[in-house]
C-alpha cells in the first residue's frame, strides 16, 4: 500500500512539473464598450436597476461570449463617445453607430449588426412637413455628431444640437424645433414608452437605410476581425434574429426582416414610479462621487490656491509671471474644456488619469485659479503693520504667514472662498463628460428612459440645494468661530 501512495505521489508530481501553464494571451481579452445607456430600446436603465440593458447591449455581450472577451461598459454622452475611442478610454463603440464614409476612413467598422430606417417626426398635425424635402429651411434637433444630423443638414434643414433622441423630443413638443430625423426603432420605442400624442412620424426619410456596426480604432484590427466573425456566427445560428425578436417582433439584423413592433414595450411609467425609482441611485451618485469629487478637489485646489497667491505676491518676477499666467489661463478658459484636456487630450502625450483622477486633476486647478485671487487679496488685506511688527519679535516670513497673517487672512477669505466650494460642488455636475456617474447623470439617465425632465431634473436640484444648505451653515459657523478673535 505504501508503495502505491508514493507511486501516486510522483505521478501527481511529475504532472504538475509538466504542466502547461496558462499564458496571458489564452486569458479572456478585457474589452471595454462605450454607450451611452440613455438610448432605449438599444442602451438604457430599466427602472431602479444600476444593469444596463438594451438590444445593443444584449448583442455585445453574445459577441462577447463567442469572441471570448470580458466586456466592462462604459458609459458617456453621444458626443462624447468618439473622443472616448480615440483617447483609448473605450475600446469598442455599442450604440447604434451609422455606417458612413467619414467613420469608414477613420475608424474601423465592424460588418453590419442592425437595419434601420430614418424616418420624419413632427409635431402633431403639422402638415407642413411630410417628407425629408420639407425640412429645407426649417430647424431640426438632432445629436451633432450623428449620421442623422448629416442627413437634416443634406436637406437643408438648420440643426440644433442636443444630447440625444429624448431631449429632441422635448424641444419638438415644446415648439422650439420643427422636426427630427431618426431612426424609425428609436421614435417607435419613445412613442410606446411615454404614450405622446403630441409628436407623429410624418413618414420615411426617403430611401434613408441606416446600418449600423461597432466602431473600433482604426488600428485595432484584431478586435475587429473577431467582432466580424461572432457577428457572422450570431446571424448564422439564429442568435441575432432571437435577440431582435424579443425587442422588436421583427429581425432587424438582416435588410428585409420586417416592420418592427413596439406597441407592446416598456410602456409609461407615473412620475410618482419615476420619482421613487430615481431617487436611491441619485443619492448614491451623491454620496459615491459628486461630495467626494467636491471634498477632494477643494482640499488639493486650496493648497495649489495659497501656493499660487503667494507666488503671485513674491517679489520675484519669474514666480510672480508664472503665478498669473496660470490664473489668467484657469479663468480665462472654461471648466469643460479643462476637464477635455486633461481627460481626451493628455492621453494623446503619453498622460492618461482614471475618470476620477483626471476630473480631480481638472476641478482642483480651476479652484486654485480662482481661489488664489481670494487668498491673495486676503493677505493683502492685512495691515503691513503685522509683517513688521513680526519682524521685531524675531519671525521670519514663513513663522509670519503660518502664525500672523494666515489667520487674520483666514477670516476675510471664508465667505468668498465658501462662494468658490458651493460653486464646484455644483459643477461636478459635468463629470458625466468624463465617464463619471454623479448625481446628475443619474437624473439625465432616469429622464432619457422617462422624459419626466421636469420633475427629475428639480428633483436633483433639492439634492444639490440641501449639501449647499448644510454647507452654508458650516460657513456660518466657522465665520463665528474666526470672530471670537477680533477686536470689537
Amino acid at each position: 500500500m505504501r508503495h502505491v501512495l508514493k507511486g501516486a505521489v510522483l505521478f501527481l508530481l511529475l504532472l504538475a512539473t509538466t504542466a502547461t501553464p496558462v499564458s496571458a494571451s489564452q486569458e479572456q481579452t478585457v474589452v471595454r464598450v462605450g454607450t451611452e445607456g440613455t438610448y432605449p430600446p438599444f442602451s438604457f436603465h430599466e427602472p431602479g436597476s444600476p444593469e444596463l440593458t438594451g438590444y445593443d447591449i444584449e448583442v455585445v455581450k453574445a459577441i462577447a461570449a463567442k469572441a471570448g472577451w470580458r466586456v466592462e461598459f462604459v458609459e458617456t454622452q453621444w458626443d462624447a463617445i468618439f473622443p472616448a475611442l480615440d483617447a483609448s478610454r473605450i475600446d469598442v463603440i455599442a450604440n447604434q453607430v451609422s455606417r458612413n464614409q467619414e467613420r469608414d476612413a477613420k475608424y474601423g467598422l465592424s460588418d453590419t449588426y442592425t437595419y434601420s430606417r430614418g424616418v420624419v417626426v413632427r409635431r402633431k398635425g403639422d402638415d407642413r412637413i411630410k417628407t425629408l424635402a420639407d425640412l429645407s429651411g426649417k430647424t431640426t434637433a438632432q445629436s451633432s455628431t450623428s449620421n442623422w444630423a448629416k442627413v437634416a443638414k443634406d436637406a437643408g434643414a438648420d440643426v440644433e444640437a442636443v444630447e440625444g433622441f429624448a431631449q429632441a423630443a422635448a424641444l419638438l413638443t415644446q415648439g422650439r424645433v420643427d422636426a427630427i430625423v431618426n431612426d424609425n426603432i428609436a421614435v417607435l420605442d419613445y412613442l410606446a414608452s411615454t404614450g405622446s400624442t403630441d409628436v407623429e412620424i410624418a413618414g420615411n426619410a426617403e430611401d434613408e437605410v441606416s446600418e449600423q456596426v461597432l466602431a473600433f480604432r482604426k488600428g485595432d484590427e484584431q478586435l475587429k476581425a473577431q467582432a466580424n466573425q461572432a457577428i457572422q456566427a450570431l446571424k448564422a445560428d439564429g442568435t441575432l434574429n432571437t435577440i431582435s425578436q424579443k425587442y422588436f417582433k421583427a429581425n432587424v439584423s438582416v435588410p428585409d426582416g420586417g416592420t418592427a413592433d413596439l406597441s407592446q414595450g416598456r410602456g409609461p411609467r407615473s412620475t410618482w414610479e419615476v420619482v421613487r425609482s430615481t431617487a436611491w441611485p441619485m443619492f448614491v451618485g451623491l454620496v459615491k462621487v459628486t461630495v467626494p469629487l467636491t471634498a477632494l478637489s477643494f482640499a488639493i485646489g486650496l493648497a495649489l490656491a495659497l501656493l499660487v497667491a503667494l507666488a503671485r505676491i513674491s517679489s520675484y518676477k519669474v514666480l510672480s509671471g508664472l503665478a498669473r499666467a496660470f490664473i489668467s489661463v484657469i479663468r480665462g478658459t472654461p471648466l469643460l474644456l479643462q476637464l477635455f484636456i486633461v481627460f481626451y487630450g493628455l492621453p494623446q502625450v503619453g498622460l492618461k488619469f482614471p475618470p476620477f483622477t483626471a476630473a480631480v486633476i481638472a476641478f482642483s486647478l480651476n479652484v486654485a485659479g480662482y481661489a488664489a485671487e481670494v487668498i491673495r487679496s486676503a493677505i493683502l488685506a492685512v495691515p503691513k503693520g503685522q509683517f513688521e511688527a513680526a519682524q521685531t519679535i524675531g519671525l521670519n516670513y514663513p513663522q509670519t504667514l503660518r502664525r500672523i497673517i494666515l489667520p487674520q487672512a483666514a477670516r476675510t477669505a471664508v465667505p468668498p472662498l465658501s462662494n468658490t466650494l458651493l460653486s464646484l460642488l455644483k459643477d461636478t455636475s459635468l463629470g458625466s463628460v468624463v465617464l463619471l456617474t454623479e448625481l446628475f447623470r443619474e437624473s439625465q439617465l432616469a429622464a432619457a428612459e422617462s422624459n419626466e425632465f421636469l420633475v427629475l431634473y428639480s428633483f436633483a436640484g433639492l439634492y444639490y440645494w440641501v449639501v449647499c444648505v448644510a454647507l452654508s451653515g458650516a460657513q456660518k459657523r466657522l465665520e463665528n468661530r474666526l470672530s471670537r478673535y477680533v477686536i470689537a
